[in-house]
């Protein structure tokens, strides 16, 4: 996919993830997930590349809220390993061959389309968040729901709130994730064909 719908765009849950659940339907095996992100971790840097290593849903409606589709998955799916452990191995194997560092964290989703106040950027960081942004937590649950194997990688566009002394700019934060762009894309690339290899799934 290019770009994704978002909840604050006004679709409801089960339509933002729709395209996700028509992936795995088709035969996808893996997610591989990708954003802009606010940094909240004081260590990282506008620019930097964040692994996901967990994430924060718990602001945004559940897409498995309702009646459950058996067919994609069990009513209660377990969550403790949302991001496959082996896939980010490989994804610090392949930024450490290509030599692209690769910050790691945890990701929390909140509602958008606002950027986060202060106190809210605050919230983030006492809940365990590393950076933040408007989308990617909800597609994880669904594809965890059905089964898919998941990875993601932030890049972080700007320091979150607070966290910076200066105003959030929309413009600003799209100029750092273009100028990213081509590292990123390298990056990306580059962990595709690995995870592809390692799970066996170049035919």
């Amino acid at each position: 996919m290019q770009g994704r719908v978002h909840y604050y765009e006004g679709y409801a849950m089960e339509d933002v993830v729709l395209p996700i659940r028509l992936m795995k339907l088709m035969g996808a095996e893996v997610l591989f997930l990708t954003n802009a992100s606010g940094g909240i971790n004081a260590n990282f840097h506008a620019g930097d590349f964040m692994l996901i290593r967990d994430q924060i849903a718990s602001f945004v409606p559940s897409p498995l809220i309702g009646s459950n589709i058996d067919e994609l998955g069990v009513r209660f799916p377990d969550m403790s390993d949302i991001y496959d452990h082996r896939l980010r191995l490989t994804i610090r194997r392949t930024a450490a061959r290509l030599d692209i560092p690769l910050q790691e964290g945890v990701y929390i989703q909140l509602t958008g389309p606002n950027y986060e106040s202060p106190a809210e950027v605050q919230m983030c960081k006492a809940l365990g968040a590393d950076a933040v942004g408007m989308s990617t937590a909800c597609e994880a649950i669904a594809a965890n729901h059905m089964g898919m194997h998941i990875c993601g990688i932030s890049c972080i566009s700007n320091l979150a709130c607070g966290i910076s002394d200066q105003p959030l700019n929309h413009k600003e934060v799209q100029e750092v994730a273009d100028r990213r762009a081509p590292v990123f894309e390298q990056l990306v690339t580059g962990c595709i064909l690995d995870i592809a290899a390692e799970l066996n799934l170049t035919e």
